[in-house]
């Protein structure tokens, strides 16, 4: 028996898997939605456990903060173009530190750190950021990226029987690096434009996360890398942003720069 005839059924098998698994705009992603959203409560719970690296705001002490948010994502939610609406938690969190960041993670949930929420101007710039990292989680992005990552040691898993630690040896590594998760320029450029299309059914000015990059282009600072380690920066980004929004009408929207202001004086 020739070799190819030999490993013909283990092949055979490896093809079924990647056919049968979660396949988004002709991308693979052998995570099912279901590890999306058990990845992601894991996540959130390591998070929330460790107040030394992640000091998250309490949302019972900071209701009104919490509620401005809140509003914020529901309005995001609100549009047609999210598929996991129903599916993932879309929980939002506050992370008190001077940090230019913000993440989303497997099954919707989000965080923004109260370094780059003051840097910001207005609501709309910060809603853009938002809808941004709403359109990674739906989009599965990062288990897409873990898929290109560790798509054969999954595909050996799943042909031997489930591995319990897998999940555990992921977040471990993850842990090691952030970059891991950097997400593609494709990525970046998807995640733009749905924050786009999310947006331009609400009053709020549509282009808010490229108003995000003006600012960055304005007052260029090194802690933006922090940022763009998961988040690369590309040129075109804002004019391409621009362009989506000419496409869909052009409508302006409001930038909401005086209740922005009240809710950032609710913040530490």
């Amino acid at each position: 028996m020739n070799t190819i005839s030999r490993f013909f059924p283990a092949i055979f098998m490896i093809v079924s898997v990647m056919f049968l698994s979660s396949c988004d705009d002709g991308k693979v992603n052998l995570f099912t939605i279901e590890d999306d959203i058990a990845m992601g409560e894991q996540f959130t719970a390591e998070i929330l456990a460790n107040p030394e690296e992640y000091p998250v705001l309490d949302p019972a002490l900071h209701p009104e903060a919490y509620a401005y948010v809140n509003r914020m994502r529901d309005e995001i939610l609100a549009s047609e173009e999210i598929r996991y609406r129903e599916e993932f938690a879309w929980d939002v969190y506050i992370i008190d530190q001077d940090v230019f960041n913000a993440f989303a993670i497997p099954g919707g949930t989000t965080f923004y750190y109260t370094g780059l929420i003051k840097f910001l101007d207005n609501e709309a710039s910060l809603a853009g950021v938002m809808a941004h990292e709403i359109a990674h989680a739906d989009r599965r992005h990062s288990t897409k990226r873990l898929t290109s990552i560790y798509g054969i040691q999954i595909l050996t898993s799943l042909l031997l029987g489930n591995n319990p630690g897998l999940i555990e040896q992921i977040l471990a590594d993850l842990a090691v690096t952030s970059s891991a998760l950097a997400f593609s320029r494709q990525d970046e450029f998807e995640a733009d434009e749905f924050a786009v299309r999310y947006l331009y059914p609400t009053e709020t000015d549509a282009r808010g996360v490229a108003y995000f990059f003006e600012k960055i282009d304005a007052e260029p600072s090194p802690g933006w890398m922090v940022y763009f380690s998961t988040h690369p920066p590309d040129d075109e980004r804002i004019t391409a942003i621009h362009e989506i929004h000419q496409e869909l009408g052009g409508d302006e929207g409001n930038v909401f720069e005086t209740r922005y202001q009240d809710f950032k004086n609710l913040l530490p």
